[in-house]
């Protein structure tokens, strides 16, 4: 169960007292096997009263550390730091509305309040749940912005000529995860009809169906690091596309497909290389217009693996060692003959579990390889191959 935090637990956080609570405390181990000794040196720190809150925002704060850059000092509740953008992918989104008045309706913590603080000509956060808004106030002065903060309604208009993005929650009263547009809180629906004609942003899982939100003129997925991360869906004039896929990279580097680039592309045999093109490509349907922009083909029309003689730069493409039909008798056949012992397993379009495969193929050779499992027409198909980051 998470912890609640209290008005009074924020005063406390946010005072000397208690920024000094929270350094004793930040070496603690925090472990199972150490919890009892790690409660019982935190309340001698800082009292019974305030042990837990001080506990929980050391154990937030580590979690922290891989997703939000520069969030050392902040104040985070667990649910809040769950559902808060990543910070490489809440600048990305910052960026299209650089220059713009914009009001985050459902800021939260703050996470992307912080981005688009840092870019909009003037910028507004609002929520309805003060303890988060408290902490947003907090983490916004650790980061050096300053936009305006209220306490107000998503579904109820209090700004006018700013662009609207929103984040509604996608947990139900019980904590459990929701996937039903009407079940966000505010649900989706209600959160378009309140801004009727206004440019609306709005962040969702990846997996919604745009079909859902027809106000919504352009859907962008985002991946991080090769892990789909989020849909955006773009409403009035700020759609400059139908479909975007946009991969980012913790170094900095990134790039762009949209529905706007060529999708001529063939269906053929299988080139020197196969390549399995980025989750937000694929979530997009944006596979055949990527393949068109390096000269690559399908394997198959339905299957979202591509090919060709050479792979797109910045990618983990795999060079084709050996190929032939599939099954687990032949494969096995294959592994032994060059010697695999570390194997890596892709799957698309066939029902079948790597791990379990893996486990009965029991490669034990002296070299590593992927293998790449698919069907061309209804046959199955099986790629030994050799994987290889091709640089930019």
């Amino acid at each position: 169960m998470a912890y609640a935090f209290s008005p009074e637990d924020i005063v406390f956080l946010r005072s000397r007292t208690g920024e000094a609570a929270l350094a004793a405390c930040a070496g603690l181990p925090l472990t199972a096997d150490t919890r009892i000794a790690d409660v019982a040196a935190a309340r001698e720190i800082c009292g019974a009263d305030r042990a837990a809150a001080v506990l929980e925002t050391v154990m937030l704060r580590r979690k922290a550390e891989a997703k939000l850059s520069g969030a050392g000092e902040w104040l985070f509740t667990g649910d809040a730091l769950q559902q808060a953008s990543a910070s490489a992918v809440a600048a990305h989104r910052a960026r299209r509305l650089a220059g713009r008045d914009v009001h985050d309706v459902t800021c939260s913590i703050g996470a992307d309040l912080v981005e688009l603080a840092g870019v909009a000509n003037r910028c507004i956060g609002s929520d309805l749940d003060p303890i988060r808004l408290s902490m947003a106030r907090h983490n916004c002065a650790e980061a050096g912005v300053a936009p305006s903060l209220a306490r107000a309604n998503a579904l109820h208009p209090t700004s006018r000529d700013t662009v609207i993005v929103a984040d509604p929650a996608r947990r139900d009263s019980a904590g459990r995860r929701t996937w039903r547009p009407g079940d966000f809180t505010p649900p989706l629906d209600e959160l378009a009809d309140a801004y009727p004609g206004r440019d609306l942003v709005v962040k969702c899982a990846p997996g919604i169906d745009p079909a859902v939100a027809p106000w919504a003129g352009e859907v962008e997925l985002v991946s991080l690091d090769g892990q789909v991360r989020e849909a955006c869906l773009y409403g009035g004039g700020l759609a400059t596309v139908a479909r975007r896929a946009s991969v980012l990279r913790s170094d900095g580097t990134q790039w762009t497909v949209t529905d706007r680039e060529p999708d001529s592309i063939g269906v053929g045999e299988p080139g020197e290389w196969i390549v399995d093109p980025d989750g937000a490509v694929v979530r997009a349907g944006l596979v055949r217009h990527y393949g068109a922009r390096y000269g690559l083909w399908q394997l198959d029309e339905r299957i979202a693996y591509l090919t060709g003689d050479a792979p797109p730069p910045g990618v983990r493409a795999f060079r084709v060692l050996d190929d032939g039909p599939y099954n687990e008798k032949s494969l096995r056949a294959t592994l032994r003959r060059f010697d695999v012992g570390r194997l890596e397993i892709l799957v698309r379009g066939l029902d079948i579990d790597p791990n379990a495969l893996r486990r009965r193929l029991k490669p034990s050779g002296r070299s590593e390889a992927s293998v790449v499992l698919t069907r061309i027409g209804r046959s199955p198909r099986a790629f030994l191959c050799q994987a290889d980051r091709i640089p930019i």
